[in-house]
């Protein structure tokens, strides 16, 4: 489980330090989509929400690659998995194993790293 918890580690860095850089310097051609998703990510643009969730996804990704501050990195990355989720199950199918990958990713990670989550996770707590 070490070693796989490792590698995903590693993969979530990459993957996540490779797209939220791409939202910045625009290495990687996107073309246009069509339907409700191209009009969703017009919207998400021009309002400038995606240069925060590319910053969260390039914070979160030298996270990863640095092994620093980890169960912050799970915490802050999750809602953009979340999301991403959501986005291809309802308006590109197609883009949807790639998430699901990811999501396998963080939780293989979060098994890992469970133990920081302690607090959070209790059913009940002492008044």
């Amino acid at each position: 489980m070490r070693i796989a918890a490792i590698g995903a580690r590693y993969l979530l860095g990459v993957i996540f330090l490779f797209f939220g850089l791409n939202g910045f310097i625009h290495f990687l051609p996107t073309p246009p989509m069509p339907g409700p998703a191209g009009d969703f990510m017009v919207v998400m643009t021009s309002t400038h929400y995606m240069t925060f969730v590319f910053a969260v996804q390039l914070i979160a990704g030298i996270l990863f690659l640095a092994n620093r501050y980890v169960p912050l990195a799970l915490t802050i990355i999750a809602p953009v998995i979340v999301n991403i989720l959501i986005f291809h199950a309802v308006m590109q199918p197609a883009g949807l194993p790639p998430g699901v990958f990811v999501a396998i990713l963080w939780l293989i990670l979060f098994m890992s790293v469970r133990s920081a989550f302690a607090g959070i996770l209790q059913q009940r707590t002492a008044p």
